[in-house]
């Protein structure tokens, strides 16, 4: 990544910036993308753009993208304490049907589990 590049995305101030970057660039980022995940990781601190990055990347491409994913999921549990977004990623990443697949999915993916528990705290 060029030296201005990193320095504009780095003064990001909420990840928006570095979110506009990855989907206007998808095709020529993956030398990139780690570091791009951690800037966003990084610059915002509500995890309202480090969830539309999961749900952007889920979409163009799960198999390929399924590390940085990962790690954007990861971030946006601990970073939306109100969850205001991360019950986005729930239908986007495991299905419209994931509430009939929840036992399973509770069961099998450590990511589906900690996002459930935070948005339906009395279980299943």
């Amino acid at each position: 990544m060029e030296t201005n590049l990193k320095k504009q995305l780095e003064s990001d101030s909420n990840g928006l910036l570095t979110y506009e970057y990855i989907a206007n660039n998808i095709e020529a980022i993956d030398a990139d993308l780690p570091e791009l995940i951690n800037n966003i990781i990084t610059v915002d601190r509500t995890g309202q753009f480090v969830v539309s990055t999961a749900r952007y990347l889920n979409a163009i491409d799960k198999e390929k993208y399924a590390s940085a994913i990962d790690a954007l999921i990861k971030a946006a549990i601990n970073k939306d304490r109100d969850h205001v977004y991360i019950g986005a990623l729930a239908s986007s990443i495991w299905g419209p049907d994931y509430a009939d697949r929840a036992e399973v999915l509770n069961a099998t993916d450590d990511n589906f589990r900690r996002i459930y528990k935070r948005l339906f705290p009395v279980g299943l």
